[in-house]
């Protein structure tokens, strides 16, 4: 089989990946898809087209009908060190064979412990950490809300406009998006929440300094004129640049200030890495990049390299303050996810991918540029390392969200096999999130694809 990057420049040589993609040749992504929506419900959405794959290597999917995609979404953030990569599958095989499944709670085994002594290593949380797995970035957040309580004993959450923290009761209540939440109440109580220091949308000329510094403002304001009191408040979830919000970095003094103000009034910061952590951002943890420790944060996508598994590390005193028995599950930390993972950050560490995540970045930011630059319908690139992104709106007005042109762009790439999403509470983000393993080849011509389908996309809506 060729390499992932072998596989995509064949393609491309081929003109097959550049062609449209004539949907009456692909029987058997039709009769799969209909067999899904036989047996699946319809809640369990679709966000990148009816397309079905068979399997994948590198930066390349392959579908059910043989065609070859670029991947430039990642199985959303997961796919980070590649696709099938050799010794990530190589671990799995050898611990599925040897021990699948005890319970960490009935019988501890090595994998687990290790993975916790590799994650306390790689992301040390002041003086002493723990760490504790589980099988999501949702069920993360819902222990680590459990965590800042009973450390704190106080009931209270603070969390962000735009934010996403998952599909479960409490992390629904913590995701903004309402389309995710239509029908699902009544909601947690004692969640509550602030505006996301979004300078596109909110700075209005000022610096990010200056933004940060009136957003911080307003923070304390509110432990003053409501709805809580910070005496009330047991942790402040952030996300230091948004995932499903669309990729919206927070200004560094903003992270700097929120530590300073959770010390003050002894909150538990917590910051969510689900999306942006393990290299992604050119850094292991996103936060990192303003300089600044969390007494809490949440991990998973990245991590598992494909196996569902996520983790909660902390400062020890803090993990500690949990009561035995309201931590953990019958799955969390699985044998073989852990055995994945470990291998998954040796190859990330192997592969350099936080200097690769850098040098990616940097290539698709001055790409994205170049698109800002043609069309006006693109009013913000930003990001951080290769979490990049950009925001369409109908000219650049951050108030006139360009949710079709987006949704059309997208369109025309995968009928040029590349395979991109949108995000942002309007969907009019586009981001990139391709696996850190893509060669400079590839993923140029995966913007080629996306610069011609923004541009023509653009000037259909602005001719229509």
């Amino acid at each position: 089989m060729l390499s992932g990057g072998e596989a995509a420049r064949r393609t491309w040589e081929d003109g097959h990946l550049m062609g449209t993609h004539d949907p009456a040749t692909t029987t058997r992504t039709a009769e799969l898809l209909a067999r899904r929506r036989a047996v699946v419900p319809r809640g369990v959405g679709i966000f990148a087209g009816e397309i079905a794959m068979a399997s994948a290597r590198g930066a390349t999917l392959v579908d059910v009908d043989g065609r070859e995609w670029l991947d430039l979404a990642g199985g959303i953030g997961v796919m980070t060190a590649g696709h099938s990569e050799p010794t990530v599958v190589a671990a799995i095989q050898k611990q599925a064979a040897e021990l699948q499944h005890t319970c960490i709670h009935v019988a501890t085994y090595e994998p687990y412990v290790a993975l916790c002594e590799k994650l306390t290593s790689l992301l040390p949380h002041g003086e002493a950490t723990k760490a504790m797995l589980v099988n999501s970035g949702a069920e993360g957040i819902e222990n680590a809300v459990k965590i800042a309580r009973q450390a704190t004993r106080r009931p209270a959450i603070l969390c962000y406009e735009g934010a996403f923290h998952g599909r479960t009761l409490l992390g629904m209540t913590l995701t903004a998006k309402s389309s995710y939440k239509t029908n699902c109440g009544p909601f947690a109580p004692e969640v509550y929440r602030l505006p996301f220091p979004n300078s596109y949308r909110l700075a209005r000329g000022l610096g990010l300094d200056d933004f940060a510094a009136r957003m911080l403002d307003d923070v304390r304001r509110r432990f003053v004129t409501g709805p809580i009191p910070a005496g009330h408040v047991a942790a402040i979830l952030i996300e230091a640049i948004q995932g499903e919000g669309g990729f919206v970095p927070a200004p560094p003094a903003y992270l700097r200030g929120l530590r300073e103000i959770c010390d003050e009034h002894g909150i538990k910061l917590i910051c969510d890495e689900v999306q942006s952590g393990f290299c992604r951002t050119g850094r292991w943890a996103s936060y990192d990049h303003a300089g600044i420790v969390p007494d809490l944060s949440v991990w998973a996508k990245a991590m598992g390299g494909g196996l569902p598994i996520g983790a909660v590390v902390g400062r020890a005193d803090v993990m500690d303050a949990a009561e035995p028995g309201t931590l953990g599950g019958t799955y969390g930390g699985n044998p073989v996810a852990c055995a994945g993972s470990l291998a998954t950050i040796a190859a990330m560490e192997a592969g350099r991918l936080n200097a690769r995540a850098t040098d990616l970045g940097a290539r698709m930011r001055a790409r994205l540029e170049r698109i800002a630059a043609r069309c006006d319908a693109v009013g913000d690139v930003r990001g951080l390392g290769a979490m990049m992104a950009m925001e369409l709106s109908e000219g650049r007005n951050p108030d006139r969200p360009a949710r079709e042109v987006a949704a059309a762009a997208v369109a025309r790439c995968r009928e040029q096999g590349v395979l991109v999403l949108t995000a942002g509470p309007e969907g009019n983000v586009i981001r990139l999130l391709p696996p850190l393993v893509i060669t400079d080849g590839d993923l140029d011509r995966g913007l080629d694809v996306i610069e011609r389908a923004v541009v023509e996309a653009a000037g259909a809506h602005a001719g229509a």
